[in-house]
């Protein structure tokens, strides 16, 4: 087995046995806040380079985008 692929296997290893804690980081407040930094930053770009033509539907995208990677 290559350096890689045994990189690989350990990567997948550590996820099964931590998939509790990292679905719990993945739903906490810091990553709600973080994630919703991003989306924000890149709903003002696209609202920026559209002229604001577009803004109703990239709001809606933001909105629907968060509520699946979000806890809120």
């Amino acid at each position: 087995m290559g350096a890689l692929d045994d990189a690989a296997k350990q990567a997948g290893d550590f996820i099964n046995e931590n998939k509790d804690k990292i679905n719990e980081a993945l739903k906490s407040e810091q990553a709600e806040g973080i994630s919703d930094s991003v989306l924000d930053g890149v709903a003002g770009f696209a609202k920026k380079v559209t002229g604001g033509k577009f803004d109703e539907q990239i709001d809606g995208a933001r909105d629907s985008v968060d509520g699946a990677i979000g806890n809120e």
